[in-house]
């Protein structure tokens, strides 16, 4: 085992920590007050090289690993959670077709999206279907070669000024996992319908909007994974973002953990710096050990899909843990500032409110518990002796 960083990692660390207090630091509070979309920035991130971290050399990309990926993530989400979203969606919407594209889908999108700026989202939610993608509705009619969607997509980052979307929709919603296709659609396509921003109790820059399509004709080149491929692919995906989610949330509760030390060694009360008093010590204590086992599991479950393992179960445990942590982290950044910490005049309000994302997005933190608990069920090897005769498993 070995837990040190590379040079080259290092390197890239500090890279991404060098834009995040440059670039995005000092416009955080604005984006977050006026819910405008950070486009400047995610130009400057283009062009940094720090937008498409997933696409591989061989399509120009910069073919930075997964574990890569959360290091620059982790960066740029303590400067502002909602910008390191809306600049790193882009992993998102390329993923699928990184891991399920044919050679021309890669060679004409992904060498597009780095030779050029531009934006690619991703769809699998609906206004009534978040984590149950099995479930969704959205219609995909077979015409020939070619395919016809039609129906809503929801909670669709970066879809309003999306160049791209990978769009995930069934032949027939009786069929559930088995029905589900996945498209690649051009938002200039005729019956493409971007929605307007949705306005969010945090991540406020992060543009979220509803996608329609009606009666969108789907030409062969853009057909990503015929039916029931669909369904696979959008779960690989999440396998291999659900850790970048674990990276936004250490981020976001590494910064708050910082605010609330450099706050405890100015602030006195009681004729004492409150940084002295053990209380304020221990949750201080307690935000870095969380932080720093929330960072582990993250690295694991990025390691594992680098080295192309099956992660499901690592990036599930990463992604429950650290949401649950920058959740708690954040709340008591906000106890340790006192009133101060509910003003808008300290950032930790706003890291507070862009926490709690992390424990909805991407599946719930209540469907990784499933995963996790599926696993630990059925799958789980145990070490000691069973006590008594087992019954038979249902």
């Amino acid at each position: 085992m070995d837990f040190i960083l590379t040079e080259e990692l290092k390197a890239l660390q500090k890279k991404a920590r060098e834009f995040a207090i440059r670039e995005v630091l000092p416009v955080a509070g604005k984006y977050d007050e006026s819910e405008e979309f950070p486009l400047p920035v995610i130009k400057k991130a283009w062009e940094q090289g720090l937008l498409n971290l997933v696409i591989p050399k061989k399509y120009g990309g910069s073919g930075f690993g997964l574990l890569s990926s959360c290091i620059v993530v982790e960066e740029i989400s303590s400067a502002c959670p909602g910008i390191a979203t809306s600049i790193f969606d882009n992993n998102l919407g390329a993923e699928p077709i990184v891991i399920g594209g044919n050679e021309e889908q890669k060679q004409r999108i992904l060498s597009e999206l780095v030779n050029e700026f531009k934006l690619i989202a991703f769809a699998t939610s609906e206004p009534m279907m978040g984590s149950d993608v099995a479930g969704m509705k959205c219609k995909a009619v077979k015409d020939g070669d070619e395919y016809i969607l039609n129906g809503n997509k929801f909670w669709i980052t970066n879809g309003g000024y999306a160049d791209y979307i990978t769009v995930f929709a069934t032949i027939d919603p009786e069929q559930k996992h088995k029905g589900i296709a996945a498209f690649i659609v051009d938002t200039k396509s005729e019956g493409v319908k971007l929605g307007k921003h949705i306005p969010k109790l945090g991540q406020r820059s992060s543009n979220t909007v509803s996608v329609g399509l009606k009666d969108v004709r789907i030409p062969k080149e853009n057909v990503l994974a015929k039916p029931g491929r669909g369904f696979v692919l959008a779960m690989q995906t999440f396998a291999h973002t659900r850790p970048a989610i674990g990276a936004f949330a250490i981020g976001c509760a590494r910064s708050a953990m910082e605010y609330s030390i450099d706050y405890a060694q100015k602030r006195e009360a009681f004729g004492r710096l409150i940084g002295n008093y053990q209380v304020i010590q221990e949750k201080i204590a307690n935000m870095y050990k969380d932080i720093e086992a929330a960072r582990l599991l993250t690295y694991k479950a990025a390691w594992e899909a680098d080295q192309g393992m099956d992660n499901n179960l690592s990036s599930s445990i990463a992604k429950a843990f650290a949401s649950d942590v920058a959740m708690n982290v954040t709340t008591e950044a906000i106890q340790i500032f006192g009133g101060y910490g509910y003003l808008r005049t300290y950032p930790v309000e706003k890291l507070f409110r862009d926490a709690k994302l992390y424990q909805i997005y991407e599946g719930t933190s209540e469907i990784q518990r499933i995963v996790i608990s599926r696993f630990v069920m059925k799958g789980y090897e145990h070490a000691m002796p069973f006590l008594g005769k087992r019954r038979n498993k249902k």
